[in-house]
């Protein structure tokens, strides 16, 4: 399942927290986005891609800085968006590239972890297009025990599309990407200091099995 009220707001305290000692802008920016949530991260991506009319997938200074702003980020000073920009910006080119800016930016996780979030996408995605659809859900995600399908307020289709929307920020388009599914785990991984109980959830959640 998604990540519950109680583990994103979890995230968000933690990210909090954790935002007033650090001066690392890198992970400042990390744990701005991290303080709204499991979708924070792809919140953010959202904004950039909406920006890049171009279809380029690079970002200069006064994108980047636009984008940070438009998403609303005041964490993040002028002066921590100038170092953060050139942090990424190794070879001095003045753009960044955008999919390793994503990379980078997504929390520190182990493989272990990574492994059980693509096994869980891979058998969600039962068409193997690359996207997680209602069609896809269907099947697989059970409704039967969801409060509003059980007092008839909504379909099963209903039930499975709001499932989806949990993973979306912005266009909630009803689809759903491999870099839209780990960015999202990414966030909630970030709140879970336990190998083995985010193991458990995923496989939980997922009814993963070796």
């Amino acid at each position: 399942m998604a990540c519950t009220g109680r583990t994103n707001k979890e995230l968000q305290m933690k990210a909090k927290k954790k935002l007033q000692s650090t001066a690392d802008p890198v992970e400042k920016l990390r744990l701005a986005c991290l303080s709204r949530g499991a979708t924070g991260i792809k919140g953010l991506s959202r904004t950039f891609k909406i920006m890049d009319d171009d279809e380029s997938r690079s970002l200069d200074f006064k994108e980047f800085k636009k984008g940070i702003h438009d998403y609303g980020l005041t964490e993040m000073s002028d002066e921590d968006i100038k170092m953060c920009f050139e942090t990424f910006d190794k070879d001095g080119s003045g753009s960044i590239d955008f999919d390793e800016f994503l990379v980078n930016l997504r929390p520190p996780m182990p493989n272990c972890r990574k492994n059980l979030i693509h096994r869980a996408f891979q058998k969600l995605d039962r068409t193997g297009d690359g996207l997680i659809t209602v069609e896809d859900l269907k099947g697989v995600y059970n409704v039967s025990k969801h409060p509003k399908y059980l007092n008839g307020e909504w379909t099963e289709d209903q039930c499975l599309r709001v499932f989806l929307d949990s993973f979306d920020s912005n266009d909630k388009d009803g689809k759903i990407t491999n870099e839209e599914f780990l960015n999202y785990y990414c966030g909630v991984s970030a709140s879970v200091d336990n190998d083995a109980y985010f193991d458990l959830m995923m496989r939980n959640a997922y009814k993963l099995t070796d």
